[in-house]
């Protein structure tokens, strides 16, 4: 599975696109030149000088659209620290719905896209695996 992460190396921001393997497959000794794919991200500039650096919130999980919805999965393993959405609430793209610690850092679950949240598949304090799903929106 092909997924994207921003990251943040000495203050500039990159897109790197990074497949997932799964238990069983070998990992290849030298991926292709072609296969990797690293863009800088372009960055505004701080409005003051004393600005502090704001982490991002985590990507947004893949979202992989059923029957009843849109299925956000978890994008790795770790503890339900907070649910922040309930079942019927009208959320934004990009609005925190959950946080999820995954080595003693809390990440944010955002929402893929505009819409109301019509399942929550856990709770606080449940432990989830890559892939497995969080909430559904419509």
């Amino acid at each position: 599975m092909l997924r994207k992460f921003k990251i943040a190396i000495d203050g500039k921001e990159y897109l790197v696109e990074m497949e997932e393997l799964t238990q069983g497959q070998p990992a290849p000794v030298a991926p292709p030149v072609a296969q990797q794919i690293v863009q800088p991200v372009a960055q505004p500039a701080p409005t003051q000088a004393t600005e502090a650096p704001v982490a991002a919130p985590a990507p947004a999980p893949v979202a992989a659209p059923t029957g009843d919805g849109v299925v956000v999965d978890a994008p790795m393993p770790g503890t339900i620290l907070k649910v922040l959405a309930q079942v019927g609430d009208q959320v934004k793209a990009n609005q925190p719905v959950l946080i999820l610690e995954a080595m003693k850092m809390e990440n944010e679950i955002v929402a893929p896209h505009d819409g109301a949240v019509t399942a929550i598949h856990v709770a606080v304090g449940d432990m989830v695996n890559p892939g497995q799903p969080l909430i559904t929106m419509d």
